[in-house]
């Protein structure tokens, strides 16, 4: 673990053992990844190769408000998707491509845990993931699907370029 790379993000994250409610939370991660299988989305990878490259961007755009005007919809009609009750909230205080660290010991070591956090990425979106604790305030993903992988990853060398911009002076 001592070779493990952390970055400063400010992150919030909900959590609970995974002991406790398995099922439910196997149920919400399942929930939480089929986000994209709406109508829309199916509709929108079928219609990908229909549309030029140039349309593609404004395609998504509308794409997103359609999604943001379903989810005030059920806001406002109170149909909105129920979350698992998590226990526990932290502050994660620096993350890696597969670790991150909280700023409080809040952890057990060895133990597995469900976790939720909204990535702060466009469009804004709950992710959730599997981890295990390696130590009461670094903590290991052990299990998360590949498109939140992968918008992890873009999120984290965001932090990276922006932590290198301060440091250059040009923010």
């Amino acid at each position: 673990m001592s070779d493990v790379r952390l970055i400063e993000a400010p992150l919030e994250i909900e959590f609970d053992l995974e002991s406790l409610n398995s099922v439910e939370f196997g149920r919400e991660y399942i929930q939480l990844s089929e986000g994209e299988n709406d109508a829309i989305g199916q509709w929108l990878r079928n219609a990908k190769g229909d549309s030029g490259e140039s349309d593609a961007v404004v395609v998504q755009l509308i794409v997103e408000l359609y999604r943001k005007i379903d989810r005030l919809e059920q806001a406002l009609l109170n149909t909105a998707p129920k979350r698992v009750r998590l226990s526990c909230n932290a502050k994660i205080g620096r993350i890696g491509y597969e670790h991150f660290e909280l700023l409080e010991p809040k952890l057990i070591v060895g133990e597995y845990y469900y976790g939720r956090l909204e990535m702060p990425i466009h469009p804004l979106r709950e992710v959730g993931f599997y981890f295990e604790a390696e130590t009461p305030i670094v903590a290991k993903m052990v299990r998360m699907h590949q498109k939140d992988v992968n918008e992890w990853g873009m999120y984290m060398m965001a932090r990276e370029r922006a932590i290198i911009r301060q440091l250059k002076g040009y923010e």
